[in-house]
């Protein structure tokens, strides 16, 4: 065989695409595994840090995890557009790199200060990861197998919960911080045999086009519409991992659940279902051959589930074995980004495949100030619900908004004329 050859075989579209896989599911996999780490080691690291008031932790919890969704804000329109501009692969390096940065930061900070600065830092890092590696792979794979491929993305990510729930129960909380923040070093190498993807390169070569033009989406009617439903489609997700899976210390007081489970038991359990959700929905949006098709089975699931655990979930195992059944629902998180990964052109697939479930996590800001608005007059219960059904309502009206886009052809640049939908 010649060099030739050998160069070939190792870049051929197969090979590249099969990288492009392995790197963005363990990228997500980093992604995830920091946001439930978070969730698990909120308490201890508060308590570590001499706050133990049960008020204080409550409140400074959701101040930290806002600072952290307020990164991934940031994050979706510098890195959406870079990925857009600059190319995938570009977006896939330096958003690990920040993000490793920053975890290891966050395991020597002594005060609240200090960690919410981390958790900003590290927001906006870990904001380009899963919707670069989206968009790249949604390009390197044929059209019938991409669901497939990102359900294997998705999937992998997802189980990065677990593993935060197992080592956040049996470790120190500061050596999590430490293993993430290695951990994307170590991926930073592995993504060195990656390649950009054929279809930006096309895009990048054309002049005339306009890349990572974020504001375009806004001027006009239709594609606005797209978007939004782009965003609010996944917020349910959302929605049950902060509200049930992040405060189910203060769910499980509400409900008079005794003795409560653990932070890291209700996120392992949690975490589980996710995980199954996303293989469940994943396959039957490829079997179906319909993305809203799979969604709305996933939304009517997550509607039947939540209000078992507001009516049912007063025992411990009742409380627990229905965070799983929650867990599954909202486990179309894979379905959703492929959705995100496969509704716009080339020319901004970046900006929305990063941006879109950047800006989902980021409506846990909005979530957690009107619930707590809400929790006087209502109660936390009454408060939680009443924020679950706009959130249901808003995504049982972006199913219907949204084009169907199993099998479509993305080598396509989004312009002046609406995107056909593939029915």
């Amino acid at each position: 065989m010649t060099g030739d050859d050998l160069r070939a075989k190792l870049t051929s579209p197969h090979k590249g695409a099969t990288l492009a896989i392995v790197a963005a599911a363990l990228g997500y996999f980093v992604d995830v595994y920091d946001l439930w780490l978070y969730s698990v080691l909120r308490v201890k690291s508060l308590n570590g840090l001499g706050i133990t008031d049960d008020a204080q932790v409550k409140a400074l919890g959701e101040m930290l995890l806002n600072w952290q969704m307020g990164g991934f804000l940031v994050g979706a329109l510098a890195f959406g557009l870079m990925a857009d501009r600059k190319g995938r692969l570009t977006v896939l390096f330096g958003s690990i790199l920040l993000y490793s940065a920053a975890n290891i930061a966050n395991g020597f900070v002594q005060d609240v200060t200090w960690y919410a600065v981390c958790r900003f830092v590290a927001g906006v890092g870990l904001a380009g990861e899963l919707g670069a590696g989206i968009a790249l792979v949604s390009e390197l794979v044929p059209k019938d197998k991409r669901g497939w491929a990102t359900t294997i993305v998705a999937t992998i990510g997802v189980a990065g919960s677990v593993a935060a729930a197992l080592f956040g129960k049996n470790f120190e909380w500061r050596t999590g911080y430490w293993v993430g923040g290695g951990m994307g070093l170590i991926l930073l190498l592995i993504r060195l045999g990656v390649y950009e993807s054929g279809m930006f390169e096309g895009v990048l070569k054309n002049s005339n086009v306009r890349r990572g033009d974020f504001l375009s989406i806004f001027r006009r009617a239709e594609s606005t519409s797209r978007y939004l439903a782009t965003i609010f489609v996944g917020a349910p997700v959302w929605f049950f991992a902060a509200m049930f899976m992040t405060f189910s210390k203060e769910l499980q007081d509400a409900l008079g659940v005794v003795p409560p489970h653990s932070a890291p038991d209700i996120v392992m359990i949690g975490a589980i279902g996710l995980t199954f959700g996303d293989v469940i929905f994943g396959a039957l949006s490829q079997i179906w051959r319909s993305r809203r098709k799979a969604i709305g089975a996933a939304l009517a699931l997550m509607t039947l589930s939540v209000a078992a655990i507001f009516f049912f979930g007063h025992s411990p195992a009742a409380f627990y074995w229905l965070m799983l059944a929650a867990g599954i629902a909202a486990g179309y998180w894979a379905v959703f980004v492929t959705t995100a990964g496969e509704t716009f052109g080339t020319n901004l697939r970046g900006t929305v495949a990063i941006s879109a479930p950047c800006f989902v996590r980021g409506m846990v800001i909005p979530m957690t100030l009107v619930r707590g608005q809400l929790t006087p007059s209502l109660g936390i219960l009454g408060a939680t619900a009443t924020v679950g059904l706009i959130m249901l309502a808003m995504a049982v009206w972006s199913v219907w908004r949204l084009p169907e886009t199993y099998g479509r052809d993305l080598d396509f640049i989004e312009g002046g004329e609406p995107v056909p939908s593939i029915a």
